[in-house]
């Protein structure tokens, strides 16, 4: 006899509407808003809009230091999730509280303090003025924002892959003769990329979208330094929300697809476990 799947939430008709009206009012009414507002705009309006010199020295921008910061992070996040699932040492459970501080602190709070920094006359920014290197109001600048804001997905995307990772397949490969790092390469990593994917993904969505943090620290140099989402600000400011909504959408495509892509991923790593 097949045995009777018990619900804890009754109702579904109802719980599945109230769901989709959230969802709707939430998400997807909003989200629906930029698509009409760039239907307003001819197709050679939206192209002429995309193409100026500007914007697309601000998507190089954006796009850039997003996807470098990202690399950083799923380089550092590895590091940080090893550090904490595999060694025990004084003050851990304090470092695994602080990779959640980029979500709790006020973006705001975070470019006013990175920017104090890595200044020239900042902690950080002095020692390497010495040298010649200038980090605030520079590329450098965004990316280092952008790195703090981007390392808790990595960091907690690759913490529970790590602390189910069976040892024994670790122990078998070292006996028989296999050195650290090709024991890393070729047991460990693979077990760790859907995760680590999923994380630069995250990351590099995130990182695309940012404002607060980073636009204290960019110095907003037209051409330079200036970013995606300080662009959108401007037009919305001078009313042109036509514009803003365009050059809004072409992030929100982006962001979308990474997001797609990296559901997938996970999806596909999901069924493979599941065998």
């Amino acid at each position: 006899m097949k045995k009777r799947s018990v619900r804890v939430i009754p109702m579904f008709g109802l719980s599945m509407g109230v769901t989709l009206a959230m969802l709707s009012v939430i998400v997807l009414i909003p989200l629906a808003s930029l698509v009409v507002f760039t239907a307003q705009m001819s197709f050679s309006d939206i192209i002429e809009t995309l193409t100026r010199e500007r914007v697309l020295a601000s998507f190089r921008v954006s796009f850039g230091t997003a996807f470098l910061a990202s690399a950083i992070n799923a380089v550092m996040g590895v590091i940080l999730a090893w550090v904490l699932v595999r060694y025990d040492f004084p003050g851990k459970r304090i470092l695994d509280g602080m990779i959640e501080l980029p979500f709790a602190l006020p973006t705001a709070v975070a470019g006013i303090a990175l920017t104090s920094l890595t200044a020239d006359k900042g902690l950080v920014g002095s020692f390497f003025a010495r040298f010649g290197i200038k980090i605030a109001y520079t590329k450098i600048g965004i990316t280092v924002a952008l790195v703090f804001i981007g390392i808790p997905f990595v960091v907690r995307a690759v913490q529970p892959v790590l602390e189910k990772l069976d040892p024994s397949f670790e122990e078998a490969a070292g006996v028989m003769g296999a050195s650290r790092s090709r024991i890393f390469r070729q047991v460990i990593f693979p077990e760790l990329a859907p995760a680590v994917f999923t994380g630069f993904g995250l990351a590099f969505g995130r990182c695309l979208g940012e404002y607060g943090s980073v636009v204290f620290i960019a110095g907003n140099k037209p051409f330079e330094t200036e970013i995606t989402p300080l662009i959108i600000m401007s037009e919305l400011q001078e009313y042109d929300y036509s514009s803003a909504t365009a050059i809004a959408l072409v992030m929100l495509i982006t962001a979308f697809l990474i997001l797609f892509l990296v559901n997938l991923i996970q999806a596909r790593n999901t069924k493979i476990l599941g065998r």
